[in-house]
C-alpha cells in the first residue's frame, strides 16, 4: 500500500459510510468538500478498495466497506476513550450518535425517556434505536451498537451488564370488552377469548399456556404478531385479550383505549438490563449515556 491509514483517515472512512456521500461526509465532519474528497482517495489507494461506488444518483458502500465499517468505529471509539480519559465530558458540547439495539416492548417506553432525557442537555447527541434481529454480542464487540437493552444477560468476560428493572406481563383487552370489567379475571375467564401472541420468532406458544394446562385449561391463539406494539394496536381494535409488559400497558393503555390487568398465576419476571462492550467502560460519554438511561427510567 502506499498510503497509510492514520486516525483522521479513519473518521473520515466512518463519515462517509454514515453519510453515503462526500458532501454530506464533510459536512458532517466540518471539512470542505475538495478535502474530503481529497482524503477518500487516500482511502482507496491505502486499502485498494473504492469505498464507495456510484449506484443512480447516489453512492452507496462496497461489501469490503461495508465489513470494515463495524471495526473502524470501534477503533474511534477506543481512540475517544483514550483521549478522554481523565479529563471531564462537555455533555454540552457532545456531538456523538449512540446506536442501541433495544426490545420493543422496552422501546415504547424507554425510547421517548432517553430522548428527551439527552436532548435536554446533549442537542448533538443523536440516539439510533435498531431492532432486535440477532442477540449476538459480535455487535458489541465490533462497534456495530453502543448498548444492547433488553431481556436475560450474557456470560462473557468482554461483555459488561446492568439491570435496569424487572418486567413483568400483564392482560390487556379494549376498554369495552367484558372481560375488561373484571379487575382480576380468572384464568376460566381468560380461556373464553380469543389471543394473540407477541412473538417475533412467530410462537403462539408462551408461559402462560403452561399455567392454563396446570389448571387443566387452554386458550385459543388466532393471530400472532412480531411485536408487542402491534399486539397492542390488534387488542384496541378488536375482542383479543393479549400479554405485554405492564410498563408499555401503563403508559398507553389509557390513550388507545385498553384495560389491563394482572395474570392469575406465576408468570415468570424478566430482568430488563444494559449491555456493553468492555472498551467502553472508561469512555466518559458511552458512560454519560448509561447514566442517562438509569435516571430516565427512575423519573
Amino acid at each position: 500500500m502506499s498510503e497509510q491509514l492514520d486516525l483522521n483517515l479513519l473518521r473520515v472512512f466512518d463519515a462517509l459510510l454514515r453519510e453515503g456521500s462526500v458532501t454530506a461526509a464533510s459536512e458532517r465532519l466540518h471539512l470542505s468538500i475538495p478535502a474530503t474528497s481529497r482524503a477518500l482517495g487516500r482511502l482507496r489507494r491505502a486499502t485498494g478498495d473504492p469505498i464507495l461506488v456510484r449506484a443512480g444518483r447516489g453512492m452507496v458502500p462496497t461489501p469490503f466497506a461495508l465489513r470494515t465499517a463495524p471495526r473502524v468505529r470501534s477503533l474511534l471509539d477506543e481512540a475517544s476513550a483514550l483521549i478522554s480519559a481523565g479529563r471531564g465530558l462537555a455533555v454540552a458540547e457532545l456531538e456523538r450518535t449512540f446506536t442501541i439495539r433495544i426490545n420493543d416492548g422496552v422501546a415504547a417506553t424507554l425510547a421517548t425517556a432517553a430522548v428527551e432525557a439527552t436532548a435536554a442537555v446533549a442537542p448533538g447527541v443523536r440516539l439510533r434505536f435498531v431492532a432486535e434481529g440477532s442477540e449476538s454480542i459480535e455487535a458489541l464487540r465490533d462497534g456495530s451498537i453502543d448498548l444492547d437493552i433488553g431481556a436475560g444477560d450474557v456470560a462473557a468476560p468482554d461483555i459488561r451488564s446492568a439491570r435496569l428493572y424487572g418486567e413483568r406481563l400483564v392482560g390487556i383487552v379494549r376498554a369495552d370488552s367484558p372481560l375488561g370489567r373484571h379487575r382480576r379475571p380468572t384464568l376460566a375467564q381468560l380461556s373464553r377469548y380469543p389471543h394473540v401472541s407477541a412473538s417475533r420468532r412467530g410462537r403462539a406458544r408462551g408461559p402462560l399456556d403452561d399455567a392454563l394446562e396446570a389448571a387443566g385449561l387452554g386458550r385459543h391463539v388466532t393471530a400472532i404478531v412480531p411485536t408487542f406494539a402491534v399486539a397492542v394496536l390488534l387488542v384496541a381494535s378488536s375482542g383479543h385479550v393479549g400479554l405485554v409488559p405492564q410498563r408499555l400497558a401503563e403508559r398507553y393503555g389509557e390513550a388507545l383505549g385498553i384495560r389491563w390487568f394482572p395474570i392469575p398465576a406465576a408468570l415468570p419476571e424478566v430482568d430488563m438490563r444494559m449491555l456493553w462492550h468492555a472498551r467502553l467502560d472508561a469512555d466518559p460519554a458511552q458512560r454519560w449515556l448509561r447514566d442517562t438511561i438509569r435516571h430516565a427510567l427512575d423519573a
